[in-house]
């Protein structure tokens, strides 16, 4: 049985001592690297390697990281973005994640902290990658990548919110997902909301689907954890 190769994970860094430790110890867990001096080049290579993962500086000559994200996801990139930076201000925290970054860590970090990001972030982008794109919940018809529902074959309006929590939920189809994940992956914790705000988001939802509060059909408590989406058979 072939095994499968190791993600590809390109560094995009100026900084030539800190980009070579990051790329021994990244080629130290067997994964294989690709490395950019600035802004331009790790676009330019992005664009055309199509690595698994990026990891991004913020401040850097030719094109900052913040430019680099944003054009990533402008020319349709889905590729994960993990940047590492120096500043550490919310708002530079909040300016990144609105970038389109998938994640955020600041220096100095723990190899072990890095590690784990990027183990996770490689997870959740195969689980996005295997996940079902279309859900039909009864009378429902959800497309999760045009953002578009309808409901008896009329227009449903959801949220972009509502959007993001069925996706997650379909990514992780059967699996509890835990209110601190929704506030995570969803609201990527920038407006501070509360575990509540996830209970209120997850029952207008269900209104909109139809379901009986009392009884739910697809979209299940888990009492003391969050909730889990159950599709429909056959």
């Amino acid at each position: 049985m072939n095994k499968k190769p190791m993600p590809r994970i390109l560094i995009v860094e100026d900084e030539l001592p800190m980009r070579t430790a990051l790329a021994d110890c990244l080629s130290a867990e067997g994964y294989r690297v690709l490395q950019a001096e600035d802004g331009k080049i790790g676009l330019q290579k992005a664009a055309e390697e199509k690595p698994d993962l990026v990891l991004l500086d913020v401040m850097m000559p030719r094109l900052a990281g913040i430019s680099v994200c944003v054009e990533l996801r402008r020319i349709g990139q889905k590729i994960p973005i993990l940047m590492v930076t120096a500043k550490g201000q919310l708002q530079d925290k909040v300016k990144g994640l609105d970038a389109g970054a998938d994640d955020y860590l600041i220096k100095p970090f723990s190899v072990d902290e890095l590690l784990a990001r990027i183990r996770a972030l490689l997870r959740r982008f195969e689980n996005r990658l295997q996940a079902v794109s279309v859900l039909k919940l009864d009378d429902n018809l959800i497309d999760l990548q045009r953002q578009t529902a309808t409901r008896k074959g009329k227009a449903l309006e959801l949220t972009a919110k509502e959007f993001s929590i069925l996706r997650l939920l379909a990514e992780r189809e059967g699996e509890p997902v835990t209110r601190e994940q929704f506030l995570d992956q969803v609201w990527s914790y920038t407006s501070f909301p509360t575990t509540r705000t996830v209970d209120n988001h997850i029952a207008t939802l269900r209104e909109k689907l139809g379901e009986n509060p009392a009884k739910p059909n697809w979209i299940l408590t888990v009492h003391g954890i969050g909730y889990r989406l159950i599709l429909p058979k056959g």
